[in-house]
């Protein structure tokens, strides 16, 4: 498909993004769902709830869309601004229509397209992109509809508090610092875990769409100000976070622009690795789930420290392609019915770096959620210990310049000169190309579906030297196209 990428549509909106797109694409979403052709005819409602994230394109693109779906005869609910996964929690029995660009920068937007909770498929993103491309028809006159507004985010932190607080222990005043760089974030996380009993400090907590105080994207550049807020608070504390005057931060937390995403910093400021936290919730999740096969589901990128913890609790980890962890929640569960044991097996948990599927509340990736839940399991037993049992070998991410069109031809390259460039690797090649090295370190080197770039993640007690050897290839490529 040309038009979705791993994550919906994205891109600026001066060239691609535009409020034509989201007229079409609305209309095309209201012929798939009259026509049957993104869900079986009748299972669920044909209505459409509508959201945005807070860039300043978003009330016309949400606009657009509205007006192509009302036009195409489906009922369009209104929802004003959301964090995505309250869009998600909106969409059960229903649709979703999130637009939103996540973290990427202002300029850009997107839409993100959902059923009864869960992102659309890629058969279902196809069947809206035909129609986009061959064009709709309105409906008849007098089936189009009159949106209405929908409330949907107070039930919907309502829910992610009843959630959280089957882990862990309650948060009776712990402290905790939340960075929701200016975007959906601030209308979810700080209530939630105020509503749990943590008195919580917000930096960046009004939305808005120029993102003025960081980049949308939380890494550990744009989260500097978090993380020395943090360690400054807590110097010369012994046990901060506590309940009481000057106790500092038990940890902080950073989310991207429509918080779906979660990065976590710990009492000295440091950034705690997305595949720590991924491991520490993954086992939890093992550990009490009922099924005599757990499952977790994850992204080729995720640290071979996942798979250790997820053993050691008694489970097995499956693999999808990034951006695609519904669909490998529907693949192991789809597995499992035809061996007739979908009793026995249970997706425990999903997630890629970054982006969790908390699958015993919802089929949506939920930074909220995450919050919450991991929020809990601290105030029962702190951060270090938490992070314990977890084995840290060194991991990179870099990211090498490539222009999207570019992106397809230096990977047809990379098939071949990756694995000649390290030939006593085992190599495979389902989601980009992952290099499996004798000692346990690997490589996996993919496109950004979202960005100008072509990604390289390694694992490895030489990790240093790995990533300049492959970077190398992979420079070689982009430049031979």
């Amino acid at each position: 498909m040309n038009l979705f990428g791993t994550a919906g549509i994205r891109g600026d909106v001066d060239t691609h993004v535009t409020p034509e797109l989201a007229l079409a694409v609305g209309g095309a979403v209201a012929e798939a769902i009259a026509e049957g052709a993104v869900a079986d005819e009748g299972t669920l409602e044909p209505e459409i709830v509508v959201a945005r994230d807070g860039r300043v394109t978003g009330p016309a693109l949400a606009d657009a869309i509205a007006a192509g779906a009302a036009a195409g005869g489906a009922r369009v609910r209104r929802a004003g601004m959301l964090p995505t996964p309250a869009l998600a929690f909106a969409s059960r029995g229903r649709y979703g229509i999130a637009v939103t660009a996540s973290h990427n920068p202002p300029h850009d937007n997107g839409i993100k397209l959902f059923r009864d909770g869960v992102e659309f498929d890629r058969d279902a993103e196809a069947a809206v992109e035909t129609r986009v491309t061959e064009g709709t028809e309105p409906a008849d006159w007098d089936r189009w509809t009159e949106p209405e507004s929908v409330a949907v985010l107070e039930e919907y932190r309502e829910a992610v508090a009843a959630y959280a607080r089957g882990f862990g222990a309650p948060l009776d005043g712990l402290r905790i610092a939340v960075d929701c760089g200016n975007g959906m974030a601030a209308l979810a996380t700080p209530a939630v875990l105020g509503d749990l009993g943590a008195e919580v400090v917000t930096l960046n907590g009004n939305v808005d769409g120029h993102f003025p105080g960081r980049g949308s994207k939380p890494t550990p550049e744009t989260l500097s100000d978090l993380r020395a807020f943090v360690a400054d608070a807590n110097e010369g504390i012994e046990n901060p976070g506590r309940p009481g005057t000057d106790a500092g931060f038990a940890f902080g937390i950073g989310h991207d622009g429509d918080a779906d995403r979660i990065v976590i910093v710990d009492a000295d400021g440091e950034i705690v690795h997305e595949d720590t936290v991924l491991a520490i919730l993954a086992e939890r999740y093992t550990r009490t789930s009922e099924a005599a096969d757990p499952v977790v589901v994850t992204t080729p990128n995720a640290s071979g420290r996942i798979d250790e913890r997820v053993r050691e609790a008694g489970g097995r980890v499956e693999s999808v392609r990034l951006g695609a962890l519904h669909e490998g929640i529907a693949a192991v569960r789809e597995a499992a019915s035809e061996r007739e044991e979908s009793g026995d097996v249970a997706v425990a948990f999903a997630a890629e770096p970054w982006k969790h599927t908390h699958t015993r509340f919802g089929g949506w990736i939920d930074g909220v959620c995450s919050a919450a839940v991991f929020a809990r399991l601290v105030a029962a037993e702190g951060l270090d210990a938490l992070r314990a049992p977890v084995t840290e070998r060194p991991y990179r991410k870099v990211n090498v310049d490539c222009p999207d069109e570019a992106k397809g031809p230096a990977m047809d390259r990379l098939a071949t000169a990756l694995p000649e460039a390290f030939p006593a690797a085992d190599v495979a090649t389902d989601h980009g190309v992952r290099l499996e090295f004798p000692d346990a370190s690997w490589v996996l080197v993919r496109p950004s579906g979202t960005e100008p770039y072509i990604r390289l993640y390694a694992e490895s007690d030489d990790v240093d030297d790995l990533v300049s050897e492959a970077r190398s290839v992979i420079e070689t490529a982009v430049a031979s196209v």
